[in-house]
Parts: C-alpha cells; structure tokens; sequence
C-alpha cells in the first residue's frame, strides 16, 4: 500500500538526518529569540482593554492633563494609639525622599491625616515608562525602602494602591516560566516512564516538545514585538502547559502505532511509515480543531484573551510539526532498544486484543443503552453544580492563594480613609459642561467626594473619590451609576474612567465574549467532526458528550472551589478559557477513538469496530489523558486563584473526559446507534455484527492489506 511521501520523508534512511538537522537548525535559531518573550509581556489590565472601551478612551484622553502614564503608590503610616510628633514629622520629611525615588513623578499629594488621628496616607505619583509595569516593582520597593527607614518604634509603614498590586502581580508570576516549565517537565517525565515502562524512550517525546516550546516562544516573540501580537504572563504560561500536554499527546498515539507496527513489520523504518500514514490523519485533525478553536479566540473583545488564541494556535501547529517529523526521526535513529525492556519484536502477538479495555468493552456490549443513559444521567447530577457558580471577577485580595503584602496595605487604608481615595473615578467630559457633569457626579450613591474641575483647552477632568474599595462589586456598581448620571447631560460627551471603570470594561468584555465565542467553537469543532467522519449523526452526538462533560466537569470543580479550597469566585474569563480548552482538547480523545472506530467499521461494522477500537486505544487515549491533566494541574503550582482554578477545572474534566465519557458513554453509544452513526455517509450500509457474534481482535483487523 501507498504510505505517502511525508512518511517517507521524515523517516527514510537518510532522510531522517535531513529532518534532525533541519530541527537542530530551528533549535539554533529560535533559542535566543524565546529567551526574549517576557520582555513583550503587557500584564496590567488596561492593556487588556480594546480601544473602544469607555475606560481605554478615559486613559487616552488623560494625556492632555498628564503626558505620562501614572499610576499611584499610597503610602499608610499607621499607629494603633494614635498619630505623634514624631511621626508627623516622618511622613512630612519622606516627601522630599520619595520625590529622588526613580520613577516618581509630578506633585505628591499629602500628608493626609485621617479623621481618627491614627494614620496618615501619602499619594505618590508613579511614571509608567516604556518598560510598563514591569518597572513598578523595583520602585515599590524603594518607596517602601524610604518609609521604613527612621520610622519611629511602633509606626507601621504600609505600601497600598496599584503600584503596590503590580508589585505583588509581578513576585507571583516571577519564575514563572522556569516554575511552570520544571513541574510540567516532572509530570509529564513520571507519567511517561510509568506509561512507557521504559528508561530512555521518554526522553524523546519531552525533547521533542521542548523544541517545539522553544521554536514556538520565539515566532510568538517576534510576532509581539513587530505585529503587535497582544501576549501576557497567563498566555505565556498556557503556552508552555498546552504544548508540553497536547504535544505528548500526539507522541503518545504515535509511538502507541508504532509500537503495534513493530510487531508486523520486521524494518523499523516501513514500521514507522505505516504509523505515520494510519495515526497521522487523527493526530493532524486533532491537532487542526484545537488550533481553529483556539484562533475562535481572536474574536474576543478583551485583548488578552485575543491574543491568546494565536498564542495557543502557533504553540500547538509547531507542537504538531515537531511530533510528525521530528519525533519519528528520532524514533527511527534509536531503534527498537528504545523500548527496552518490553521491546516489540517482530511477529508477536499485540496485547491490546485481550487487555482492559477490550475487556470493558465487552461488558459494556451486554447493556449498551442502559449504560450510556445511566452514565449521562450522572454527569447531568455532577452538572448541578453550575447553579453555585460565581464568575463574577475577582477583587485584589481574591487574586492570590496567599495573603499578600497590598492586601494588608488595603485593610489598613480602609481603617482609616475613604476605601477609594487612591484610585479616584475619572470623568473627562467637554470643558463647556463641567459644572452639571460636577454636580452630576456628586449626586451619585457612593461618591464620597468631588475634586475640583480641572480644564485643558476644551476638556475638563473631574476625579470622584470612590466609598467602596475600588475593586468591589459595590465600586463597579457606583461606576455604572456614574456612567449613566453623565451620559444623560446633554452635549457633555462625559466618559468614565479610572481604575474601577477598566475592572467594569474587562468583565463586560469577558461576558461579550463567553456569548460569541462558546457558540462558535461548538460550530467550528462539529463542521470538523462532519468533514473528517463524512457523517452528521457521529458529530451531534460527540458534541453531546462534550458539552455534558464540560458541564460536569465545570459543576464539580465549582463546588470543589467553594467547600474544599474555599475560593469566593471565579474569574469572569473562567467559563471561556474551561470551555475551548476542554472542548477543543476532549474532543481530541473522541477524534482518535472514532477515526479508528471508522477503520475498524470498515472491516467489520459499527458495533464490532467500537469494541476494536475501544480495545486498540483505550490505553493509550488514556495515557495522554492523564498526561494533558497533568500538566493542566501543574498550573496550581503558581500562587494565583486565577490559574489554580483553570488547572482544577481543565485538568478534572480532561481525567472525566478520558476515564467516563469516551470510553464509557461514547462506546455505549456506538454500540446502541451502530451504523446510524454515520448518517448519511456510505458507512452507515456496513452491516453491523450481531450481538452473538465473536468480536475480532485488534490484530487481525490491522494487517496491511487493510484499505483506508
């Protein structure tokens, strides 16, 4: 049989040293470019936001009253008896110090002395430079530095508001890429030596995915850097999660082939080919859905959930490259000894035919319906846990597993000041209406306070002090109010800005994008399964299955953030990201197990092929399963509730997925539809074996001579 030219190409006798050189040249290229990723990261929120966003349109219009980009540091000094002479002087005498402090810009606002005598806050301007908030962190420490220095005995020095929250943000992500990378590389290397029982041959999936990581932070580096590809620390991290996970995936199926083609093929190298030539259609369109539902991404309004749809979709095509050339070129240069001590010599009988899986398939055989309707009516209960969900966002103190530093800064500014003193709302509206939209937003529920009107030229800024911590959803409540008092002033143009006014944008554009983009995900992914199993019946019903899966998956994972890790929310992003990875990927299980079901149909019909086929993937599906949630779970390793939940959430329902739903509730239904699944293709005429009939093995139904 014909075996095609790219099977020839990456595994030939010599041609397999024309594609390790062509990769090590790759590697050799992209190394120092990948290095340079983090340095076109863009973390902070209004990065996030597209341009025609209320708040976006508030922080450029802000440029005409201050040409840099600010953001303030607040600092608390704080004594439980009360204020002294000493430390009033103190707070006075730091003002000319934090003026020295790199960074620190423009007028400081105070000392500020709170009514109860207690404390004194100091409102530090801080310029946002080319180096972004990335700079914050090393100025937060040097303000925090100067307050603390001569501090007298028992004065406790706080450092709150967003300069404080960067600071934060950036000693959780910081590593993050090494932490991320060596506890996936753990995962993945203990699960592959217990799957492979094999010293040395789980070497080659892991340095395959680490150069297709590598090559594919160094296309997304220049990408960020000349295209103005929007890529953060979350996209940078699922990167290296989705590459290392589906990556080995696709290693799994086809090492798991090319094992089972060892066994009928004495030359390793016609062994590969027949590998390459019967798994590479599955592991290619499982490969091409993921990458049409992460580009869905694209879509999206909020920009960083933009950005990561071409950042997961160069991630997994490169994955895909490198484990269809690279890895079966270093597969076929190593050799049989690879898979020492269980080597698959030539002529020996394929294991799967009488294993587990074929095992329970079989039972599964005895009540196909019982079991699939029993099976759907669990998950369906398992799914009752979304009436609990809370994706609402999460406030500054929500983000971390950890208490930190800000958040006992915040605790102490709202003791004693205006929860929202630091990050004012911001109206900038035409200069001709400053009175009514001044007197407008004094009259607006939860607006402490009104500053005076500040005119440049034809506009006017007015700043609101805020009654409610600037991050609570009594804060963003106060936001719209405000939103909607100034719009009604007619000829104002007034918009709404400031720090709580971007926390309202994202969580409407995260919203936007849940109701676009989940729809059109399920479309792409099920027009894929009509076109790849030329059926329509098969696609409706492994959409079904997914979507039950991922309602489940996300049911279970809501009441395990409630009651055992005690998380108050969820991120208002949390539903999308949970839904395209898990739709995107689970379906990828369903995709290697019916495109053999669809072979095997061939031989012998529906019924007996998905009892085949349950038996001749079951244990390798499963392994990459386990594989893609472990290395989802090595996200819980970062201090953010954020990733933590992402991980739980992804990890779960990749583990249900794989474990219940394709070999459970998607072989019961192949069994109790049987040719009906391939409506209205030419397969759905194969007669299916009758319920006495002896299943065939495996074995017998991969011999060469098998016509595709």
């Amino acid at each position: 049989m014909a075996t095609g030219g790219v099977a020839r190409l990456v595994c030939g006798r010599w041609s397999k040293w024309i594609v390790l050189a062509f990769w090590i040249g790759v590697l050799a290229l992209a190394g120092p470019l990948a290095g340079k990723l983090t340095s076109v990261e863009k973390n902070d929120n209004s990065a996030w936001l597209p341009g025609g966003a209320e708040a976006t349109q508030v922080a450029d219009l802000q440029r005409q009253f201050q040409p840099d980009d600010i953001a303030p540091a607040i600092l608390v000094y704080e004594r439980a008896g009360g204020l002294t002479a000493a430390d009033r002087a103190k707070a006075a005498a730091d003002l000319g110090r934090y003026k020295t402090v790199d960074g620190v810009t423009g007028d400081l606002v105070g000392p500020i002395e709170s009514p109860d005598k207690a404390a004194i806050e100091v409102i530090v301007p801080v310029r946002i430079d080319d180096d972004g908030w990335d700079a914050l962190p090393d100025i937060a420490d040097s303000l925090k530095a100067t307050a603390e220095t001569g501090a007298p005995p028992g004065l406790d020095v706080y450092l709150a508001g967003p300069v404080a929250a960067a600071a934060d943000s950036a000693g959780a992500f910081a590593g993050i890429d090494g932490t991320l990378l060596y506890t996936t590389l753990a995962v993945v290397a203990i699960i592959l030596l217990v799957t492979y029982r094999s010293p040395v041959l789980w070497l080659l999936p892991i340095i395959t995915a680490g150069v297709a990581l590598t090559s594919s932070q160094a296309v997304i580096y220049l990408l960020a850097k000349y295209a103005d590809l929007a890529v953060n620390a979350q996209s940078a991290g699922i990167l290296t999660v989705l590459v290392f996970g589906a990556g080995t995936d696709y290693a799994l199926l086809l090492v798991a082939r090319y094992r089972e083609e060892l066994r009928r093929h004495e030359d390793r190298h016609e062994a590969m080919q027949f590998a390459l030539h019967r798994a590479g259609p599955a592991i290619i369109a499982s490969a091409a859905t993921v990458v049409v539902g992460m580009l869905c991404l694209s879509l999206a309004e909020l920009n960083s959930t933009a950005g990561l749809g071409p950042v997961a979709a160069i991630g997994i095509a490169i994955g895909l490259a490198a484990m269809i050339s690279l890895l079966p070129a270093l597969l076929v240069i190593c050799g049989r000894w690879l898979f020492w001590p269980v080597r698959p010599r030539f002529g020996t009988p394929e294991p799967t035919a009488t294993g587990f899986w074929a095992r329970l398939g079989g039972r599964i055989a005895r009540h196909p319906r019982r079991t699939w309707i029993g099976t759907a009516v669990v998950l369906g209960a398992m799914a009752l846990g979304l009436l609990q969900s809370n994706a609402v966002g999460l406030t500054s103190a929500e983000q971390f597993t950890t208490e930190q530093p800000s958040t006992v800064a915040e605790e102490a500014l709202a003791r004693h000041f205006p929860a929202g003193g630091g990050q004012p709302v911001t109206v900038i509206a035409n200069a001709s209406s400053a009175g009514p939209v001044s007197q407008a937003l004094g009259q607006v529920f939860g607006i402490s306070e009104v500053a005076e009107p500040v005119v440049k030229g034809d506009l006017v800024m007015i700043d609101g002090t805020l009654a409610s911590p600037p991050d609570s959803a009594a804060a963003q409540q106060t936001v719209e109010v405000a939103r909607a008092a100034v719009h009604a002033i007619p000829g104002a143009d007034a918009k709404v800005g400031g720090y709580t006014a971007v926390v309202v944008d994202i969580n409407d554009a995260n919203r936007h994008d849940n109701r676009l983009i989940i729809p059109l995900v399920l479309l792409v992914v099920l027009i894929i399964l009509g076109l790849l199993l030329r059926a329509i019946v098969a696609p409706l019903i492994l959409i079904a299955t997914v979507v039950l899966s991922f309602a489940a998956a996300l049911g279970v994972s809501i009441l395990a953030f409630r009651y055992i890790f005690d998380f108050p929310a969820e991120d208002t992003s949390f539903p999308l990201f949970v839904f395209v990875f898990l739709v995107a990927l689970g379906i990828d299980y369903n995709i290697f197990l019916m495109t053999r079901v669809r072979e095997e149909a061939q031989q012998h019909g529906t019924r007996r092929g998905a009892l085949i086929g349950l038996g001749a993937t079951g244990g390798v599906i499963t392994s990459a399963g386990i594989v893609l949630a472990g290395t989802f779970a090595a996200l819980a390793s970062l201090p953010l509730v954020a990733f933590v939940e992402i991980g739980f959430a992804v990890a779960f329902g990749v583990l249900l997925d794989t474990l219940i739903v394709r070999s459970v509730l998607v072989t019961a239904l192949n069994l109790d539809v049987g040719r009906w699944m391939w409506w209205p293709g030419k397969l759905m005429h194969k007669r299916d074996a009758e319920p006495g009939d002896k299943p065939e093995t495996p074995l017998s139904s991969s011999e060469p001579e098998l016509t595709h």
